[in-house]
């Protein structure tokens, strides 16, 4: 961010056939094909707080902690996004990792905690960082700085999950 910019020019949420690209990976963990994007990704199964009806989104995981089954992943598009403001009505939902589900809740952290998150993201994925930071509306000279005012301004959401049993 420039010193007389304090938010980002956020993009919209994608449009048209934008939207249809966005929302393809939604279609593989329906065809059961949710593996094939790795542990970069989940799908969140939330509940829309107007409609109350079934949502679905896939979000990048920013990090995941195999041992307490726990995911921290970004609006990307800020607080406005539907699925954020969502799991802030009901924090409760279903993820699919892979081909296993999860029951989570969500935790929103704070800016400070976003700025860790942030910065640990660009160490363990550097031109990943620079694409999601650019995405967002954040232009980054690439240093550690940069990435937690990014990290600050960014809303990051911690999913902690316990295993939904397989259907027999």
């Amino acid at each position: 961010m420039t010193p007389h910019q304090s938010t980002p020019q956020r993009p919209q949420p994608p449009t048209g056939w934008r939207r249809l690209a966005f929302r393809l990976p939604i279609r593989l963990y329906r065809a059961g094909l949710g593996p094939l994007l790795g542990t970069r990704f989940l799908l969140l199964h939330h509940t829309g707080r107007k409609s109350g009806r079934r949502r679905q989104v896939v979000l990048e995981v920013v990090s995941y902690d195999r041992q307490t089954d726990t995911w921290t992943v970004a609006s990307g598009f800020g607080p406005k996004s539907d699925w954020y403001q969502n799991l802030r009505h009901r924090p409760e939902a279903v993820i699919q990792f892979g081909r296993r589900r999860f029951r989570v809740t969500a935790h929103f952290l704070s800016p400070e905690e976003g700025a860790d998150v942030m910065a640990d993201y660009a160490r363990r994925h550097p031109r990943a960082a620079r694409r999601l930071s650019s995405l967002m509306g954040f232009p980054t000279d690439g240093g550690e700085a940069a990435y937690r005012r990014i990290g600050e301004a960014t809303p990051f959401v911690r999913l902690k999950g316990t295993p939904v049993p397989s259907s027999p």
